[in-house]
Formats: C-alpha cells, structure tokens, sequence
C-alpha cells in the first residue's frame, strides 16, 4: 500500500474516535476504492440485532462497538441515536481523506488527480443477519485476489 492509501486507511480508523455512535468492521483499501463496513448505533441497544455479537472471521469485535458482544448489555441502551447519517459518515470519510490527498500533492509531491478524487457516489447496502454480514466481510477480505482480473486495473489483461 502506498502513502495515500495508508491515509485512506488511517482515516478510516479515526472515524469511531472522532464521530459518536460510529463504528467500523472489516475493510480494504484497493488501488483505485475502498471497500469497508460502518455500523451506525441507532440507540436501539443490541436486541434491534439479536443475531450480532461480533465478527466470526476477523477475531475483533467492530472498533468502538459498546456492547461488544456481552450478554449483560442486552437490552439497555448504550446512547442516544447517532449525530450522523451513513451519508455524512461516507462525506466526511471523502471530504478527509480529499484534503489529505491535498496536502500530500503539495508536501510530499503526490501524483495530483484530474477532477474528483472519488466517484459522486457511493454503494451501500443494509446488512440485516450473520449470514449476510459474513458474506459481506468475506467478499470485502477477498476483494484484493481480484485485483488481477479487475478492468479497471491498468495491467489487466484481457
């Protein structure tokens, strides 16, 4: 991974610490997007979710998670509803991660990038079991095998 993408990748960590009621699972950082999970404390305390303790193939529960899993915690809630829209959260992680990619253009001579640096949208989709949410994790983890056969990718082959 390269400089902007080990950007890409911190500020997508810092988004818990920074924003209440934000929490993040598994993600990659692929040459031309990224790919992660947000989960959004809507303030329905874990029950709203009875099937979600915490990530089966990763090894951690989600960073900032309060429940974390713990039978104790069903059923209180854990906070009021989040200050932020999964829309704000993905502008936020752009709108960051764009003025960085600013700055290392100027301080550390990035390559500068024609237009947008990200696409005008964004692809999301509730996940609503284990099942689903393991699909998800898994298609997120493999997506870098991919890579090769991706057309978006400049030495791809056809």
């Amino acid at each position: 991974m390269n400089d902007s993408g080990r950007m890409a990748e911190a500020i997508w960590n810092e988004l818990p610490h920074h924003y209440t009621g934000v929490f993040i699972d598994v993600h990659v950082v692929m040459p031309d997007h990224f790919h992660g999970i947000i989960i959004l404390d809507v303030g329905a305390g874990p029950r709203a979710c009875p099937e979600y303790i915490h990530p089966v193939n990763v090894g951690a529960a989600p960073r900032g998670r309060p429940d974390n899993g713990h039978p104790q915690d069903q059923g209180h809630p854990q906070g009021g509803a989040p200050t932020l829209s999964l829309f704000d959260v993905v502008h936020r992680f752009k709108s960051l991660t764009t003025a960085r990619y600013r700055n290392g253009v100027k301080e550390s001579n990035w390559p500068p990038f024609p237009g947008r640096l990200w696409q005008r949208n964004y692809y999301e989709r509730i996940i609503r079991n284990d099942a689903e949410l393991n699909a998800a994790r898994k298609y997120i983890l493999d997506n870098p095998m991919k890579w090769a056969e991706d057309k978006e990718n400049p030495a791809y082959i056809p």
